[in-house]
C-alpha cells in the first residue's frame, strides 16, 4: 500500500485549524475550560500522528 502526503495548501490548512484552536484556547477565562480545550487539541494531534 502506498503511503500518500500532504500537499502544501493541505499541511497549511491543517495548521490553520490547529492555530485557530490555539486561539481559542488562549481566549478561554476559565482555566478548568483551558485545560479541557487543550487537552482536547494534543489527544486530536497524537491520533493525527498515529493514521
Amino acid at each position: 500500500m502506498l503511503d500518500m502526503g500532504m500537499t502544501d495548501k493541505q499541511f497549511n490548512g491543517f495548521v490553520r485549524f490547529v492555530l485557530d484552536d490555539l486561539k481559542e484556547i488562549k481566549e478561554e477565562k476559565e482555566n478548568s475550560r483551558r485545560e479541557e480545550k487543550l487537552d482536547k487539541v494534543i489527544d486530536n494531534l497524537q491520533k493525527t500522528l498515529e493514521d
